[in-house]
């Protein structure tokens, strides 16, 4: 077995995917990467959607909030063509409206509002308790311990793949790793990029966003006992994904994701969950609901 954990050339081929080809002024193309499964992996479309919003905004306006549709799978071996309409710019606020098309057809949908730097009333949430990121097992490490539970035998290499431009760990037993034993709705992974960011702070939101969409509805999973896709008991995709930025964070060092799902039902589940700073600052508020059916 292969061991491709987290390392700088997979971060490199993630910051080239996120580097989009400008067609015209605000008509952007991206392409994708292998994927663990034959469609366009949805945190890939939001991160590079944010991107093409991004840059039709002046430098000194930060993304603070974005809301998104996944409207149709994509297809990771042709290009994505993001549209962006100039919805409103105001004296504080900009808001940006993207299309991702392929084939002709529209596959998501984002928009995103950015706003000018300001002081205003301060208060937060107390961080929830978490281990130290370094004292838990690296993806590598982890996850060829469960390979027998896998739904093929090279599942684990793919995951591994996947996820190399990013160093996530698990603080409790993953979905995968207890399938058949239903468990508290709440989950915890740390994260970062694998390797060092540049300063822009658009990269670093894009980046948060990116990872964001890989283990939300984890918590959904473990309420039932369920393995998730990688086990082969559960059929899922994401529907719809909102962020709010609260407060600058570099994507390169260490956040706590913490997770849980306040319901499921209708073969639709939901995730909720916070971002951590490591000192413990509040950085991103995350809501996702997704389609989660067990196959008949």
């Amino acid at each position: 077995m292969s061991d491709p954990g987290p390392g700088p050339e997979a971060l490199e081929e993630l910051l080239d995917l996120l580097d989009l080809e400008r067609v015209e002024q605000d008509i952007f193309r991206g392409r994708s990467r292998s994927a663990i499964i034959p469609r366009v992996f949805g945190g890939q479309v939001a991160a590079q959607a944010l991107v093409a919003a991004g840059r039709t905004v002046p430098a000194d306006r930060a993304a603070h909030s974005l809301h998104s549709y996944f409207l149709r799978t994509g297809d990771p071996d042709a290009p994505i063509v993001y549209t962006v309409d100039r919805i409103r710019d105001g004296r504080s606020f900009t808001t940006r409206r993207v299309v991702a098309v392929q084939h002709g057809r529209p596959i998501f949908h984002l928009s995103a509002s950015f706003q000018a730097y300001e002081e205003g009333m301060e208060h937060q949430s107390a961080m929830p308790a978490a281990p130290d990121p370094e004292t838990l097992p690296t993806a590598a490490e982890l996850l060829p311990r469960y390979a027998d539970a896998f739904a093929g035998p090279d599942i684990v290499d793919r995951l591994l793949e996947a996820r190399a431009a990013v160093d996530l760990r698990y603080v409790h037993e993953p979905p995968f790793a207890t399938a058949g034993t239903p468990r508290e709705p709440r989950s915890q992974v740390w994260f970062r990029a694998a390797g060092k960011l540049t300063d822009d702070p658009l990269l670093h939101v894009c980046l948060a966003t990116y990872v964001s969409d890989m283990t939300l509805l984890d918590s959904v999973l473990l309420a039932h006992g369920r393995g998730g896709w990688t086990v082969g008991d559960v059929v899922g995709a994401s529907l719809d994904h909102a962020m709010w930025f609260h407060r600058p964070f570099r994507a390169d060092e260490w956040l706590l994701y913490d997770q849980e799902s306040p319901s499921s039902s209708g073969g639709r589940g939901l995730g909720q969950a916070r971002i951590w700073t490591q000192d413990g600052r509040l950085a991103i508020s995350v809501i996702q609901e997704g389609v989660v059916r067990v196959p008949r």
